[in-house]
């Protein structure tokens, strides 16, 4: 019978410690200052952003504003048809027409406003956080 070779006593796994972070994963400062620091020290470059976000929201606003009152001018017009032909269209108009146009202008603005409110986040924020 073949006899079993000694064999070398087994070292256990090698423990090692990491004492910083690895140099590719360091964060190095941005280029330039982030917007959000403009913001909140109230420099003239924050005001500009946060004037331009207004702006764009007012403007959004306004828009949906001007179509409501497109669509709620027009029914006065409609209503003033001779008696005969308004009457059940009046109801049609009121009940099936006004509701989905107003739940439309609705969505279009509260949309464009969280549009808005995303072009200014991903303008104001630090491209390094954005990654992570």
């Amino acid at each position: 019978m073949a006899e079993e070779q000694p064999q070398p006593p087994q070292s256990p796994p090698r423990r090692e410690i990491v004492t910083g972070v690895p140099r590719g994963a360091r964060r190095r400062p941005p280029a330039h200052a982030p917007a959000r620091s403009e913001i909140s020290e109230h420099t003239t470059l924050g005001a500009t952003y946060v004037r331009a976000l207004m702006r764009s929201q007012l403007r959004a606003g306004l828009g949906a504003v001007a179509a409501l009152a497109a669509l709620v001018g027009t029914l006065p017009l409609v209503f003033a048809l001779p008696r005969a032909a308004s009457g059940p269209l009046v109801w049609v108009v009121l009940g099936l027409l006004v509701y989905p146009v107003m739940w439309l202008i609705a969505r279009w603005y509260v949309t464009r406003a969280e549009r808005n409110e995303a072009d200014f986040t991903g303008l104001v924020t630090d491209p390094a956080e954005r990654s992570s």
